[in-house]
């Protein structure tokens, strides 16, 4: 709890400024019955007509008062839940930006985006009647028992009697409901997933004609969403009989010994009770009914915020794994690239490494291809190099440092990757192309389009360079999504470029001239293309064959060739069919 609270920040006044008005205007209420009483046993009741016009006008004051502190409490309440919620959501977004790769597995994307979404919109309204209704009734519910004790002591009691019952039937509601919670907002993300998946994939979902299918897999995580809700809900629901329960059984209990205490008084303040005082008395008990209703509301509110506190808390918490270092190098030096013993898991302190034995050294300016079956850790050994994750042991070297001591942002600007999964945002092309340097220039960037052949088709284009492209880059081709890519990773002028089968989508003849462009227009940069083809590997310096996690052989095409039968049978069977 204490940990979301941080994110209060700059709305602490309006956080303190709330409880204090509701204070005052909890007093202004209490009031008002205290002197309705006087104002019917010693205005009203004696025909003392100053004395009901000096108590009216007291009791209008009061009511004025009640209602300007109220108003203010209210927008002071909304000022400080809204900021309160803006700051949440900044301070977990800013610090999902900041994980690795591996905090990021940890939480599934559809679940970051429930927690920004949902949990927190549950926080800002429980944040909200805590400040309000948690503060705001409690005092009413004294403050009516103290007055009530005033006028008198043994019928007030009868409030004070219901106190336990109300108390053990919370705490047992709290106990079961609470964990079924937990479970549904486990489920939300659970349906998040789905639709995200449904709406990414959904020209594949239509081309298999599995429409029927998606929609049955939503219907059954919303029926089990429905069925832990109404469980909750059921259980949750006996809190108002029981209140309501008590509440009237006390106005039942006041109106009979009440009435009884009058005729036994003579209706004499002198003597004891009086018609106005059992009239405050009824009046105190609806005030404490109100506050016991606004008590269960809050009640339940905060127990259902209380999974979204914990799972917000995780968020905030977490810590990523790969930081800069203290005094960390701000300068990548060249190119060159070293693995020395290197093992690597996903999963930290398991033995069951995806990459062993990684020995390699890699020239700068030199193209080197990196070729393999399905599930050989390809990418695996890419992403250790702008340290996207860390060795489980041993070192790699990027211009003869060690990765892990250089700050994250200078590594990441001196190696560029174009990922498997290539990404556009929503956005013209220019301004996806500018994340590779936001202050590129209109002719860098049509010289790096030219270099990844891509100015072509954006010429094709009504707009051109402010085209606009859809979330994800929906509106263009596979081949023009990977060219812009490339394009956008050029921009940053990198001291590395990996390129991890960015050009699958595109012709071998493009294919051709970006590699031609990248050899003659950025020599000094080391390139290491992932790629499927042979095709799109021949023609670099030397060639990595990667088999299980290992390196089954490293040179160049014609060693492979005559040396290698992994890469013999990728070749023979791309360039002769597989006939021998």
């Amino acid at each position: 709890m204490f940990t979301i609270l941080k994110s209060v920040r700059q709305y602490k006044w309006a956080s303190i400024a709330t409880p204090l008005l509701k204070v005052l205007e909890v007093i202004m209420e209490v009031l008002i019955p205290y002197y309705m009483a006087d104002l019917i046993d010693y205005g009203i009741d004696k025909g003392n007509m100053d004395y009901v016009v000096k108590i009216g006008i007291l009791l209008i004051c009061f009511t004025v008062l009640s209602l300007t502190f109220g108003i203010g409490g209210s927008v002071t309440s909304a000022i400080a839940s809204t900021g309160f919620a803006k700051n949440l959501r900044k301070d977990m977004y800013y610090n999902v930006q900041k994980f690795s790769f591996s905090n990021i597995d940890k939480f599934s994307s559809s679940s970051i985006v429930t927690r920004l979404t949902t949990d927190v919109t549950n926080i800002q309204n429980a944040y909200q009647m805590c400040l309000v209704v948690a503060v705001r009734s409690p005092i009413m519910f004294t403050v009516s028992i103290v007055a009530a004790f005033r006028i008198n002591s043994r019928l007030a009691w009868i409030y004070v009697g219901c106190v336990p019952i109300l108390l053990i039937t919370m705490l047992l509601i709290l106990k079961f409901v609470h964990p079924i919670f937990q479970r549904v907002f486990q489920t939300y993300d659970k349906l998040n997933n789905v639709v995200q998946e449904n709406v990414r994939g959904i020209r594949v979902v239509k081309s298999f004609v599995r429409e029927d299918y998606e929609i049955n897999k939503f219907k059954n995580i919303s029926q089990q969403i429905f069925k832990d809700f109404a469980i909750a809900e059921t259980r949750m629901a006996i809190v108002m009989p029981v209140m309501l329960f008590c509440s009237y059984a006390c106005i039942i209990l006041i109106s009979w010994f009440g009435s009884r205490l009058i005729l036994a008084s003579g209706n004499n303040p002198a003597n004891g009770f009086t018609t106005g005082q059992l009239m405050s008395f009824i009046t105190y008990a609806t005030q404490i009914l109100i506050s016991l209703m606004m008590l269960s509301m809050i009640f339940v509110m905060v127990t259902l915020s209380r999974a979204s506190v914990e799972r917000c808390e995780e968020i905030l918490k977490e810590e990523s794994d790969i930081t800069t270092p203290e005094n960390p190098v701000t300068e990548v030096k060249n190119g060159d690239i070293t693995f020395k013993d290197v093992n690597f898991s996903y999963k930290k302190g398991s033995d069951n490494y995806c990459l062993k034995n990684i020995n390699l050294n890699i020239q700068s300016g030199e193209t080197i291809g990196i070729i393999g079956g399905t599930g050989s850790s390809k990418s695996s050994l890419i992403q250790l190099i702008s340290r996207l994750y860390d060795v489980s042991t041993g070192s790699v070297f990027v211009g003869d440092v060690d990765v892990r001591k250089y700050d994250l942002d200078v590594l990441r600007n001196a190696v560029a990757v174009v990922l498997q999964k290539n990404v556009l945002f929503s956005g013209t092309i220019k301004e996806n192309l500018r994340w590779g340097n936001e202050n590129a220039t209109d002719e860098e960037i049509r010289h790096v389009c030219q270099l990844a052949q891509a100015e072509e088709f954006i010429e094709q284009f009504p707009d051109k360079y402010d085209t606009y492209i859809e979330q994800g880059g929906s509106n263009v081709s596979g081949g023009q999504k990977q060219r812009l890519c490339i394009a956008r990773a050029l921009l940053k002028k990198p001291k590395v470029l990996i390129l991890d089968d960015s050009t699958s989508a595109v012709d071998t003849k493009t294919d051709a001239l970006i590699r031609k462009a990248f050899l003659t227009e950025i020599p000094d940069t080391t390139k290491i293309i992932i790629a499927q083809r042979i095709s799109s590997v021949q023609d670099a310096d030397r060639i990595i064959v990667m088999e299980n996690g290992c390196i089954d052989a490293f040179g160049t095409h014609d060693e492979l060739v005559k040396k290698n039968k992994i890469y013999q049978e990728i070749y023979t069977s791309q360039t002769k069919g597989g006939s021998k």
